[in-house]
């Protein structure tokens, strides 16, 4: 049960969409928030690059502790989201890409021993690292289709 081919093709390519999601718009229209009151895109990121660090240390949590408890990240009260929210557009998807290439080279080492381990999701329950992984991967996808729309939305309105 080493990484899934398709996990490690999301993880190198999940990101390559970007560019072309947010085109077009200013850096101010990045940092509007749409009509709906929702996070802007560049929330949407800065929530993303957040949570790429939470992931890498929930990842050496499960490795090194026995079935660890891991609550539920709460972006909007954390100093760490606040603080890449208060960065460029441009420095927090260096930050995301960065972070992003830590998290592959990590995953790219597991093995099956590794990615069976268990973190109990403060929600979820317990789930193995493969789980938390793939989790991850569709967590992501999800804030960039919500980056791609309040874009949209702003800029239409």
């Amino acid at each position: 049960m080493s990484p899934s081919p398709s996990l490690i093709r999301r993880l190198e390519t999940g990101l390559d969409p970007l560019s072309g999601l947010l085109a077009g718009a200013s850096p101010e229209q990045l940092r509007q928030r749409p009509p709906s009151g929702k996070w802007s895109a560049h929330e949407n990121l800065a929530h993303l690059a957040h949570f790429t660090a939470v992931t890498l240390g929930r990842l050496e949590r499960i490795l090194t502790e026995e079935s660890p408890r891991l609550e539920r990240l709460r972006s909007d009260e954390d100093p760490v989201f606040l603080e890449l929210s208060a960065r460029s557009t441009e420095a927090v998807v260096t930050e995301l890409q960065k972070l992003r290439t830590d998290l592959l080279n990590r995953v790219r080492g597991l093995g099956d021993a590794e990615l069976a381990r268990v973190g109990v999701h403060g929600a979820a329950g317990p789930m193995p690292l493969s789980q938390w992984l793939e989790l991850y991967a569709v967590h992501e996808a999800h804030h960039l289709y919500l980056a791609f729309w309040a874009v949209r939305q702003v800029m239409n309105a």
